[in-house]
């Protein structure tokens, strides 16, 4: 498995933006999402966002919130989380899991950390974990060498932003608008900002999240940033289909499309 920053620095030798798709483990069952995840690899994800379900996903909109739901009432638990992370690490893509903090706490920070390795995943997105909270992780995730990527708003203020570039590796996920996930039907006017106002305190890749959902999308927001991240389109597929193999081919086409269009050229 190449790592994340190996990832974003091919696509960029490749006069293109990374493209990171996000699934939530569990969704439509395990295996289903194991499946979607391998199938967005073979068709052109350079990273992997594997969501670990929680009762109280703030960031999410209606469409991965109704898909988190539906994984917990099958009784999707961690350790689902870490058989998915470990199914679609062996492709070769490096995998992130997606979480909100208070499973990692519950579960031990050091214990995930280990276990996540184990797994061959290479780090954590942490959408509400402040710096300041984060002691546990940055220890922990210097002991086993994780990757750590936390959030920029488009509110975040230059001291922010210079405190959170600091704490990142792998990459800096740019919120391209203040709200929750979803497919919009433009990208955000204050996304580009974003990316400048991060560039101007670190030299990590910028990836772009919240409202991408097409190819042109994706090719717009690769004018400016270093990735492009895609979730809500993505589970749409999966909630959409009427048969597994439907889904499948559906999250492959889609898959497809963005990483086209991630191309610069």
């Amino acid at each position: 498995m190449i790592s994340v920053t190996d990832a974003f620095a091919k696509a960029n030798a490749d006069n293109r933006a990374a493209l990171v798709g996000y699934l939530p483990a569990g969704f439509p069952t395990v295996q289903g999402a194991i499946e979607a995840a391998r199938a967005m690899a073979a068709a052109g994800a350079d990273v992997i966002e594997i969501g670990l379900p929680y009762s109280d996903p703030l960031m999410d909109g209606p469409v991965i919130a109704e898909a988190v739901h539906r994984a917990l009432t099958a009784g999707t638990r961690v350790a689902d989380v870490l058989r998915t992370v470990e199914a679609v690490a062996a492709t070769g893509v490096p995998v992130l899991v997606m979480t909100y903090w208070n499973p990692v706490d519950h579960y031990g920070v050091d214990a995930f950390c280990r276990d996540l390795v184990n797994a061959g995943g290479a780090g954590l997105i942490t959408p509400d974990l402040t710096p300041e909270e984060a002691g546990p992780w940055l220890a922990a995730s210097d002991a086993h060498r994780l990757d750590r990527v936390f959030l920029v708003a488009p509110s975040s203020p230059a001291a922010r932003i210079e405190t959170i570039t600091s704490l990142c590796r792998g990459f800096v996920y740019a919120v391209s608008l203040m709200g929750i996930t979803g497919e919009r039907q433009t990208v955000s006017s204050a996304a580009a900002g974003v990316v400048a106002r991060i560039r101007e305190h670190t030299n990590l890749p910028a990836a772009v999240g919240v409202g991408v959902s097409t190819g042109a999308q994706a090719h717009e927001v690769a004018s400016f940033a270093d990735g492009v991240i895609v979730g809500s389109a993505l589970v749409r597929c999966l909630a959409a289909a009427a048969t597994p193999a439907d889904a499948i081919a559906s999250v492959r086409a889609l898959t497809a499309d963005l990483a086209a269009g991630v191309r610069r050229a």
